[in-house]
């Protein structure tokens, strides 16, 4: 296999060491300038490596750069300290530890006087998160020692040549193109960094990122001696490290810096722009303010230097599908470099990558977040809010992108809306704020973006009868041989037309990369609800001649119709029989729900009677009205998000993504009955057959009623241990209790083991229960 990496950074570097140490040794890096001050990012990168994150991924990118540069001898250990100035930021530290004990990470809380025997030049703070194993990284150290590795395998390394074209024949890179010289290429990977955009246009690829300047400064000579622990004053947007008797700050407190790629210039540092002192001032005196030494000293020496930032914060890596062999490994900090490489270098050689990296994957987004509006206003958003507070359930900027064809119906009842894929999605409606409910008294953290109202829209779809929105699902028509599908798919989905049946897609490994339902509405068309556009990617690279997968879920629009009077709301409406008898369980049908010709499939995600119903987006105004008519007599109600979240819980649903991953297979994650291992061939097959009895496993947690509900990636602990972590949760209402799903060892999930859940400074009591809570005989959505 012929690689041609475009980049020599530190992620460049990284990348041809982890290629030629599996093998792959005919690769060649070009970098446009010289080796190994590059002048990108990477030689300039202040080197802070903090690996807590709210994200397992990124935590498990950063240890493994931490492991890999350590071992290289360009990583020094010297720790860090997060402070707080304000109650707010100090609980937010208590949340953070937690992300560190989930992920494993050694980590602890420290006070204030803690804090200052750890860094004495602090000023007044209320406490710390030390991470003992946080450090510096030297980035341009790194790449040499990386590349210099890989030149000892076969790779080579060519400075000064700046790539004008990506060669290409029939959908495929054959080489790439640089002022005087072709290289020829079965593989390009695309670690161009801040440039990664221009790279991408050479190749007809959206590279999603936009290049933000981001300023550093060196202090004259501090009269102290300056602590080698590195430190992050999140409350003012800073961070500061030690250069000998000189302190460097880096701020993310002055304005927004977009980059224009053609304003660059072509010198020997481009991404080093000159520093504007008049944008550092207010983070200079907020940094005197943490630091009292700096009264003495000023400004010596500073720049704006030139980052990746993404709408959603993460990197982007993978394959093109438009372009096969055209990979990138862009927007990535030296924070997680070399996990980055590793990552990317078993993806290419293995077929996989060794952890999950749906978050990562450049094939994330939908077309619509694609535009460059798009790009540049959320990337600006994750540069403001790069030290912020963020709860799981704020809003993003960039609202109303994507919008049901019940959005107008949605709005005159008051929908909060939240966002997801760029989809508005209703989290509860102001009209239904009369609703009996059952009031919990909750904390401010997890009553933040969500309302009570929530709790009568759950009770109403329990009771009654509620309508959700949909739309969002993804949905794909495809069309062909059943032969596809079952070959991907862990369930015999080879059933007879109108047939639907949830099962599983999973990589060569056996893990989950996603759970779908498959809707047989013909002999060779299929409907799949699906996650997203990973699962789009996913088929289309595997479809063969005469299959054609296509996302069709702009053009069409659905909702769940669910509850005890779901059957008598509907059968007034429709032209065909939606008795238990002749339209059962896991059956899908077409008909009429009044004038509006519809798809229905009996499913529910909320554990009640009822239907999916879809229709084509310009009928759907229609069909919302025609079953709210229909509804009032029933008392019909419009439920939310967060009754939806609290229902399916109850009855023990999973949610992709958040519940399980590529890196769980069926039976840890309790799906073991969407899996035929005595029928014919699917990928992943192979790697269940020699899977023996799980030694960890998705669990129900009963939560005490303590008046708080995690949000989800808390530690979980038994006997004072840490030994899991939480995926999803929310308050059940039927059940009157707060609801955790977590990963835990096979031996602590165990019916009415008693445990602990790490809440910010608390312990939540919980203990293992059996699932689902809710009607655990399936009879309520039988009937």
């Amino acid at each position: 296999m012929t690689v041609v990496i475009v980049g020599a950074g530190i992620v460049g570097c990284g990348l041809a060491d982890e290629l030629t140490q599996r093998g792959w040794t005919d690769v060649t890096v070009l970098e446009q300038g010289p080796l190994f001050t590059t002048g990108g990012s990477s030689s300039h990168a202040p080197g802070l490596v903090f690996q807590t994150n709210p994200s397992r991924t990124m935590a498990a990118l950063a240890r493994y750069t931490v492991e890999k540069l350590t071992e290289l001898d360009c990583f020094d250990a010297v720790g860090s300290l997060e402070v707080a100035t304000t109650p707010e930021r100090l609980a937010e530290l208590h949340r953070r530890h937690g992300f560190a004990t989930s992920w494993g990470i050694e980590a602890e809380i420290l006070g204030p006087e803690a804090c200052r025997e750890l860094y004495p030049l602090l000023g007044d703070v209320l406490g710390g998160l030390h991470v003992p194993g946080d450090g510096l990284a030297r980035a341009v150290a790194a790449g040499e020692a990386q590349a210099r590795r890989a030149v000892e395998r076969g790779a080579r390394f060519l400075p000064h040549q700046r790539v004008v074209a990506i060669e290409q024949s029939d959908g495929r890179v054959t080489g790439v193109r640089t002022d005087d010289t072709t290289y020829p290429a079965d593989v390009v990977i695309s670690c161009a960094g801040f440039w990664g955009p221009a790279v991408g246009r050479l190749a007809g690829v959206p590279v999603p990122l936009l290049p933000m300047a981001h300023q550093y400064v060196r202090t004259a000579p501090v009269d102290a001696e300056l602590p080698a622990t590195i430190l992050r004053h999140q409350d003012r947007d800073l961070y500061f490290r030690s250069h000998d008797d000189r302190l460097g700050i880096g701020s993310y407190l002055h304005r927004p810096m977009p980059v224009d790629l053609g304003d660059l210039s072509e010198g020997a540092q481009p991404s080093m722009l000159p520093f504007t002192a008049e944008d550092f001032a207010e983070s200079w005196t907020a940094a005197g303010e943490l630091l009292p030494v700096l009264a003495g000293s000023e400004v010596g020496e500073g720049f704006n230097g030139v980052f990746s930032f993404t709408a959603d914060g993460f990197p982007l890596l993978g394959e093109s599908r438009e372009v096969r062999g055209f990979w990138t490994a862009e927007a990535v900090w030296v924070t997680h470099s070399a996990g980055v490489a590793k990552a990317v270098a078993e993806w290419l050689v293995d077929g996989r990558p060794g952890i999950d990296l749906h978050e990562c994957d450049l094939n994330r987004f939908d077309v619509s977040q694609l535009s460059p509006a798009y790009v540049r206003e959320r990337s600006i958003r994750s540069f403001v809010e790069v030290y912020d507070i963020i709860h799981p359930l704020d809003p993003p900027s960039v609202r109303d992108l994507r919008v049901s064809p019940f959005h107008t119906r949605q709005a005159e009842l008051g929908a909060v809306f939240g966002e997801g894929a760029g989809w508005e999605r209703p989290l509860w409606y102001a009209a239904n704020a009369g609703l009996p409910r059952d009031d919990v008294e909750r904390d401010a953290w997890s009553a933040r973006n969500w309302s009570p109202i929530a709790a009568g829209e759950a009770r109403a779809t329990r009771e009654g009868v509620a309508l959700y929105d949909m739309t969002p699902l993804t949905r794909l028509e495809v069309t062909g041989p059943v032969s596809f599908l079952q070959g991907l798919t862990s369930s015999n989905v080879d059933r007879p037309v109108g047939t639907v049946v949830y099962t599983l897609l999973l990589d060569e490994a056996g893990g989950v990369r996603s759970d779908v339902t498959v809707a047989r509405l013909a002999e060779d068309r299929f409907q799949v609800g699906v996650n997203g556009p990973l699962d789009l990617d996913w088929l289309l690279r595997r479809k063969p001649g005469g299959v054609s997968v296509r996302d069709v879920t702009g053009g069409t629009c659905g909702v769940g119709l669910w509850g005890p009077h779901a059957r008598d709301l509907i059968a007034p409406l429709a032209d065909i029989d939606v008795s238990h008898g002749a339209f059962g369980y896991f059956k899908a049908r077409r008909g009429h729900l009044g004038t509006v010709p519809v798809t229905m499939l009996r499913l529910s995600y909320v554990g009640e009677l009822g239907w999916e119903i879809y229709t084509t987006a310009e009928l759907g105004l229609k069909l919302w009205d025609t079953l709210w008519a229909a509804g009032e007599p029933y008392g019909i109600v419009a439920g939310g998000r967060a009754a939806f979240n609290s229902l399916r819980l109850e009855k023990g649903y999973r949610a992709w993504g958040t519940d399980m991953t590529a890196e769980d297979d069926p039976y840890e994650a309790g799906l073991g009955f969407a899996v035929r291992l005595d029928g014919e061939d699917f990928t992943g097959r192979a790697a269940l057959l020699d899977r023996t009895e799980p030694q960890r496993r998705l669990t129900c947690l009963l939560l005490d009623n303590e008046g708080c509900v995690p949000m989800g990636r808390e530690p979980v602990y038994a006997d004072g241990k840490p030994v899991g972590y939480v995926t999803s949760a929310a308050y059940g209402h039927t059940i009157g209790a707060p609801i955790a799903y977590a990963w835990l060892p096979a031996a602590v999930a165990l019916p009415g083991t008693s445990l602990q859940i790490g809440y910010f400074d608390r312990r939540l009591r919980a203990t293992v229960a059996e699932e689902p809570l809710f009607d655990p005989k399936h009879e309520r959505i039988r009937r």
